[in-house]
């Protein structure tokens, strides 16, 4: 008999049910209150119930937890200085979608050697989200996979649905049943319409194939997510956070019904992936937003202790300290003087 099934399945190693990761990191009374809390304040903003401005800021990927604490203790000390005018949320992202090839996060491969042991990987995820909260930074991530939202959505204050993957219906279908505000970007090529119908079929009840708590293939229901938003990121055909390309961003949500929240992504396309091209970036649009641009109600950027990137073949022992191994990012130093400008100045 010819075999049909598996052909190319080297192995299939069964995950820790989700509920049973919660039992053995789990939450605490405290944590759960932070991230209520904090998505609260998140929604306030994005809705302009709260006249700061939210500033989703840290490194383009974590694969070194001890710099992403640090990294995270710097952070909590500038939330400090500004909190009366930014809302400052710490980027914690695990995954990270690869146009081709490349490593895919710290949870896909956490000890950055090919083993690509993912139940580690999601333990990793799951206690680093746990520290930062406890020193009292909000967190964020990009949901790639949809299995991942059950280990670890409890401990998002904010998460974005990517360029690759807005245009995704599992995307679509698993960010309606999300419980925190969530941004859905624009598509490589830099076209807005794909986001738009992102939220609105985000914002609708919807039923697809999902996993339980109890780690078992199920028929999921949700009742929708009210709080998406559009992040605005450039793409191929350049930059997209000039005055013109927001009023041409509000003129389009409001014709789809939706409210005239954005978000600007100051990397990727918006920067020419030039990380220090950040600066510039968020200084124009925090004067569209001084010059009465309300609709923006929010801003990110790719920032690490180190500035730049590094080449990453696998051999985690030579990589420099606190230095991308995906993007380029701002280094500290930069961030802390441009984010004390942008308070400043409002």
């Amino acid at each position: 008999m010819r075999k049909v099934s598996d052909l190319n399945i080297a192995s299939n190693i069964p995950l820790p049910a989700p509920a049973l990761m919660l039992h053995e990191i789990p939450r605490s009374d405290a944590q759960e209150d932070f991230v209520a809390e904090s998505r609260q304040h998140i929604r306030d903003v994005i809705w302009h119930d709260d006249p700061r401005w939210l500033l989703i800021v840290g490194p383009c990927s974590l694969h070194d937890t001890r710099s992403g604490r640090e990294y995270a203790v710097r952070l909590r000390k500038l939330i400090d200085r500004v909190r009366e005018k930014l809302l400052l949320v710490m980027r914690c992202y695990f995954e990270k979608p690869r146009t081709a090839i490349g490593w895919k996060g710290l949870i896909m491969d956490p000890h950055l050697d090919g083993s690509d042991n993912i139940p580690e990987g999601l333990r990793v995820a799951r206690r680093f989200l746990r520290d930062v909260i406890d020193l009292g930074v909000p967190t964020a991530t990009e949901l790639l996979d949809p299995i991942t939202p059950q280990y670890i959505a409890d401990l998002i204050c904010w998460s974005a649905i990517g360029a690759r993957t807005t245009e995704s219906q599992t995307h679509r279908q698993m960010a309606s049943g999300l419980s925190m505000p969530l941004g859905f970007k624009n598509t490589p090529s830099g076209a807005i319409g794909p986001a738009i119908n992102a939220i609105k079929a985000a914002r609708e009840p919807q039923t697809f194939l999902g996993i339980s708590g109890d780690g078992v293939a199920s028929a999921v229901s949700t009742t929708g997510n009210p709080h998406c938003h559009i992040v605005l990121r450039g793409g191929d055909a350049g930059p997209n956070y000039s005055a013109a390309h927001v009023a041409d961003a509000e003129r389009r949500l409001a014709e789809a019904g939706l409210p005239k929240t954005i978000v600007i992504d100051c990397s990727h396309g918006n920067s020419g992936k030039e990380a220090q091209r950040q600066a510039e970036v968020l200084r124009d649009v925090a004067r569209q937003r001084a010059c009465g641009g309300l609709s923006l109600v929010g801003a990110m950027l790719e920032s690490n202790l180190a500035a730049g990137n590094q080449p990453f073949l696998s051999f985690s022992d030579s990589l420099v300290y606190g230095k991308s191994i995906t993007d380029t990012c701002l280094d500290w130093e930069s961030t802390e003087r441009l984010v004390l400008e942008v308070a400043e100045g409002r």
